[in-house]
């Protein structure tokens, strides 16, 4: 509720209306808003207890507030949203978490609940130099009682809003007229297939990390975008949906940047409706819409450089060489190395490969990839997918099957081809199916069948009911995935979701925490004693206040 109320009074400061009532967008832009706060706020204070208590109960007022004054408008979305999230709930039920959450994420969400911003904080361990706006809006969550077992629910934020925006488009689009038969869009099909893919095989929160979570944005991302393409007329509200996701996007996954490729068809669609290449620009850019775009990346750059001296990490070309704090650019080429020998299949948590650059030029890689990572996982996925699609065209089948012009806005094969490319570029550079796979080979399949049907004629009661059926089958799937999980838990590591429904934590979570709590106590002893030797050991520099931890 207060996520969705920073949403909503947001929304009203900027004036933005929707044609329906969303809570779903109104959440997703609620966690646009916190994650901006969270990134502001850190470079002055730490993200305490006290202090994540008072932002979260100013946005619950504001959610209390708002809906009072139209309580009768918001009521059946506050029922919509609220069983959503009850339907979720189990999902956050987890004892074991993702494999790099020891490791940095909750490291890392943790050093912002222990202290304000400091400066070169990715020597300590290679997930600080590529952080992720999960962990500045996570950090908001740690509270009394709860402490730090609130962490992973950003997660599950997501998932559920992003449900609610899906559902949201399949029912409006029921327009149920005095006529049988009337041609839907492809926007429903494809929220539709959207809905089913995300809750089928996104089904584990505990495997989100900072992968999936960007995914489900995507999935968004596009629907809008080829909504907006769709559109008869074009007015600069819509670009609010493409822009904010767009930076939540990059934001939870800087190597995404290069979907700003989607910029191409979205740029030749405007043209063409205004016919004016300086219309055009001013357009896309002077808009207050693409200001919340700019204004989250920014932060997203500035953060990775104060972490590593890097604009983005680990492209050497960003980095400025000579700055105290900055990782070594012979660290960041090796480190973006190992990223594309990791996902080529050449190393491993237990093993690498000998000649690793001669392994990752031109396709040497691919025999080995094939063994290693192609079969079953890969191999497993498609196989999943074509099952989903066969059940899908089932249900479909008299109207997909049936011979129609295809009708179609022409710059929907251009955000097809963008796709297309940006399949390619994950192929050649990183084909790993966390790093962008999932979602990529799910669109190239899903928006062929979404525009087929979206150009055929079908019978609106008829497509309401398979929605039903399709949607319902898909919340049984999903809930019975995660209550096989939570048993296989309860066997396997004696797991209790009832009595102690938190995640283990350890030593090791906190075991950078407790490095730079050492280094900055022998940094004031130091200045205390005013050994000046002392404090050359130690590599800390303190400016306007702010520790700077030297490169080593």
């Amino acid at each position: 509720m207060s996520i969705v109320g920073y949403g909503l009074y947001s929304l009203k400061l900027l004036k933005i209306k929707f044609n329906f009532i969303n809570f779903g967008y109104a959440g997703l832009f609620g966690i646009y808003i916190l994650i901006v706060y969270s990134y502001f706020s850190n470079l002055f204070i730490a993200h305490t207890e006290i202090h994540n208590l008072t932002i979260l109960f100013i946005g619950l007022i504001l959610f209390i507030y708002l809906v009072k004054q139209k309580y009768s408008l918001y009521k059946s979305e506050i029922i919509f949203s609220f069983i959503v999230f009850i339907l979720l709930f189990c999902a956050v039920l987890q004892f074991k978490n993702h494999d790099d959450f020891p490791y940095y994420h909750f490291p890392y969400a943790y050093y912002l609940t222990q202290q304000s911003l400091h400066l070169g904080i990715g020597q300590f361990n290679h997930g600080f130099r590529t952080p992720s706006s999960i962990f500045y809006i996570n950090s908001l969550f740690y509270l009394p009682y709860a402490k730090f077992y609130l962490f992973n629910f950003t997660s599950l934020f997501v998932l559920g809003f992003a449900n609610i925006v899906l559902l949201k488009k399949i029912h409006n689009y029921f327009k149920f007229t005095f006529a049988k038969v009337e041609r839907l869009n492809l926007i429903q099909f494809l929220s539709l297939l959207s809905f089913v893919f995300i809750n089928i095989f996104f089904y584990r929160i505990s495997e989100y990390g900072t992968d999936r979570a960007a995914m489900i944005l995507i999935f968004l991302f596009i629907i809008e975008l080829l909504n907006f393409i769709n559109l008869k007329t074009v007015k600069t509200f819509n670009l609010f949906y493409i822009y904010f996701l767009g930076a939540l996007i990059i934001s939870i996954k800087s190597f995404y940047i290069l979907y700003i490729i989607f910029f191409i068809p979205l740029f030749f669609y405007i043209l063409k409706k205004n016919k004016d290449y300086s219309q055009t620009w001013y357009f896309l850019i002077i808009n207050k819409y693409f200001v919340l775009f700019l204004f989250l990346f920014l932060f997203v750059l500035f953060t990775y450089f104060i972490n590593t001296g890097c604009l983005v990490y680990p492209l050497s070309l960003t980095c400025l060489n000579g700055i105290n704090w900055g990782i070594p650019l012979t660290q960041v080429e090796q480190m973006n190395e190992w990223y594309e020998l990791w996902s080529k299949g050449g190393a491993g948590p237990n093993f690498r490969i000998d000649n690793p650059e001669e392994y990752i030029k031109n396709f040497n890689w691919i025999s080995n990839w094939v063994d290693i990572y192609f079969f079953n996982k890969v191999s497993d996925f498609i196989l999943g997918i074509l099952l989903l699609i066969c059940i899908f065209l089932f249900f479909f089948r008299k109207s997909f099957f049936k011979k129609t012009i295809i009708i179609v806005d022409p710059h929907v094969y251009l955000v097809y081809l963008s796709i297309l490319i940006l399949g390619i570029e994950w192929f050649y550079n990183h084909p790993s199916l966390r790093y962008g796979g999932y979602h990529i080979i799910a669109l190239l399949i899903f928006i062929p069948i979404s525009v087929k049907l979206g150009s055929s004629q079908i019978d609106l009661k008829k497509y309401s009911k398979i929605c039903i059926v399709l949607v319902s089958l898909t919340i049984v799937i999903f809930l019975l995935r995660n209550i096989n999980r939570i048993a296989n838990e309860v066997e396997l590591y004696s797991y209790k979701p009832i009595m102690q429904t938190y995640y283990p934590i350890d030593d090791n979570h906190f075991r950078i925490q407790k490095i730079m709590d050492q280094l900055i106590e022998q940094y004031n002893n130091c200045k205390k004693n005013k050994n000046f030797n002392c404090n050359k050991n130690v590599k800390i520099k303190k400016v306007m206040g702010k520790i700077i931890f030297i490169n080593q």
